[in-house]
């Protein structure tokens, strides 16, 4: 695990050698110590010798399904995890992120957002280590310590339920909350009426997003809801 003054060490799992390289150049380029693997075995031995601060992770491996890689390294400790798949199917995205998945990208994806979305995830693995009371992204700000919300310095007024569900969308900043995550952590059971994520997201969407074209309250199709990482104005 390297310090704050050290770049982060990012392990990639992938079979596929151009995708690999590619990546690995991408990473190395964007400032990242790289440590490649091309089957799954290969992953966890670099993964218990070199204790990486994120694993960028393929599930189509050619020696064991991603998902059990998965398992493997949350059995470890709460290292974050990014997959990258060419799997499209929600049920797919599913069953990675309720593994412990911080994070599912769709193959092919764009670098810019690989990038976001490997520092979102960077981040959320500080975070759990010791979150910091305030989160930014954009205008918007997120004081947890106080139950404050304030967009362009202004604050802003939200319900009790809306405010639980934007913190808990905050401290997973850039990364995808599955439904049922955010149900039980707003309404104490993951088996509470969807319908409820759908009615405080609108409301959210009201008074801090777009409410037609939302930028920062990110819907994931049948799977969750994102709060998105966003350049903070100054």
């Amino acid at each position: 695990m390297s310090d704050a003054a050290d770049p982060a060490t990012l392990l990639i799992v992938e079979d596929d050698p151009n995708l690999r390289l590619t990546l690995a150049a991408t990473l190395k380029a964007a400032g990242y110590r790289v440590v490649e693997a091309a089957t799954a075995a290969e992953g966890k031995r670099w993964f218990a010798h070199y204790a990486p601060d994120l694993v960028v992770l393929d599930l189509g491996l050619p020696d064991q399904d991603g998902l059990e890689v998965i398992e493997a390294i949350r059995a470890k400790g709460a290292t974050p995890i990014v997959v990258l798949s060419a799997r499209a199917a929600e049920t797919m995205k599913v069953r990675a992120l309720d593994l412990g998945a911080d994070d599912y990208i769709g193959k092919p994806f764009g670098v810019d957002e690989l990038l976001a979305r490997l520092r979102a995830a960077l981040r959320h693995g500080v975070q759990a280590r010791g979150s910091a009371p305030v989160i930014r992204t954009g205008d918007l700000e997120i004081d947890l310590g106080l139950r404050v919300v304030r967009r362009a310095g202004e604050p802003v007024k939200l319900s009790p339920k809306e405010y639980d569900l934007l913190s808990e969308l905050a401290l997973n900043l850039g990364r995808i909350v599955p439904h049922a995550d955010l149900l039980r952590a707003v309404w104490g059971s993951e088996t509470a009426d969807i319908q409820y994520l759908r009615v405080y997201l609108g409301q959210l969407r009201q008074k801090l997003d777009t409410p037609g074209a939302p930028s920062l309250l990110i819907s994931e199709a049948g799977v969750g809801y994102r709060l998105a990482e966003a350049a903070v104005m100054g």
